[in-house]
């Protein structure tokens, strides 16, 4: 006699294949339109589902966890970052939650080389002009940026995505740097060639590039604030694709229309999508919409570490990738 399916509610529309799949193994409920669940959606689906799979773009927070009905019993989160889901009331509430860490790194480290390239390059300037069609031919100062090798790469946050970062960056001929909550092993310092700063105010002052792959947390709140950034030299360039508060935007935006810093390439903004106007107006800064996870193999990916979180805690064990408050 074949035992009742887990009934799961997914928030956001996913790689056919994944929902495919999803559906073949449970009762699952999908998405018709690609768009966020409203509050009184999602604290339906809480109150109904035995789990709940989440994305980034949901606020899983410790009022709608105390709406949740007996059956809610995992939270499998479709993505790494879990800072918009309360882990600790979802814990006491006796919910699990579980992400999906490791897939995207090479993706979001191409993302970050991407950047470094169309900021340094000017990228967006030279394709703009030939989308107006405005190009009147080649001359010798036209469109000067600056080459990678030899320049020194600060990455603040030297994890997975950090690591990978410092990698493409060295087959450009670039120094790494880094700053980070715990120091390499020697045997990966020395692989990367990397050059380990415990002061990130001293690292800041000395790269031509700053790259950002730290996690959301109060202490990585405005880690680069405005003192910080006055730090930076001129002619630095600062690059984001993890979490945009980690920078002070509206000082960023400042310093750079002051000319205080030379650019910035953006994946990820401080209030979500609602982005400083007065980024857009700047040639010197290039923005990009959450893009840094945006191939269609890390997305299957993703679903499938869902798929597995789910089914291992169908079958009764932990989730491969549960997730705890002392993670975080």
């Amino acid at each position: 006699m074949s035992r009742e399916r887990l009934s799961v509610v997914v928030t956001r529309r996913l790689p056919e294949a994944v929902e495919t799949r999803l559906s073949e193994l449970f009762d699952v409920r999908l998405r018709d339109d690609d768009t966020p669940m409203t509050r009184s959606q999602l604290v339906e689906a809480v109150q109904d589902a035995d789990v709940l799979v989440p994305t980034v773009t949901d606020t899983i927070d410790a009022g709608l966890i105390g709406q949740a009905g007996e059956r809610l019993k995992l939270i499998a989160n479709y993505g790494a970052g879990v800072d918009h889901i309360d882990v600790e009331t979802a814990r006491r509430r006796g919910v699990l939650i579980s992400n999906t860490p490791g897939v995207l790194t090479d993706d979001t480290a191409d993302m970050t080389l991407a950047l470094i390239l169309s900021v340094t390059r000017r990228l967006p300037e030279g394709m703009g002009t030939m989308q107006k069609g405005d190009w009147d031919g080649w001359a010798p100062t036209a469109f000067l940026g600056g080459r990678l090798g030899g320049r020194r790469l600060g990455i603040l946050g030297m994890g997975r995505i950090g690591q990978a970062v410092a990698r493409r960056a060295a087959a450009f001929g670039m120094q790494v740097h880094y700053h980070n909550r715990r120091r390499l092993r020697p045997e990966i310092e020395r692989e990367l060639e990397a050059t380990y700063w415990e002061s990130l105010d001293q690292m800041v002052a000395r790269m031509d590039i700053l790259s950002i792959h730290c996690p959301s947390t109060p202490s990585t709140f405005h880690l680069m604030n405005a003192r910080r950034l006055k730090l930076v030299k001129p002619t630095g360039v600062i690059v984001n694709t993890s979490r945009g508060e980690v920078i002070d935007e509206n000082a960023l935006t400042r310093m750079v229309r002051n000319g205080e810093i030379a650019g910035a390439g953006l994946d990820v903004y401080e209030h979500g999508t609602d982005v400083n106007p007065r980024l857009r107006e700047l040639p010197n800064v290039v923005l990009l919409p959450h893009m840094g996870s945006a191939t269609i193999e890390g997305r299957i990916e993703m679903g499938e570490k869902v798929i597995i979180n789910i089914k291992t805690f169908e079958d009764g064990h932990r989730p491969p990738d549960q997730v705890v408050p002392a993670m975080l």
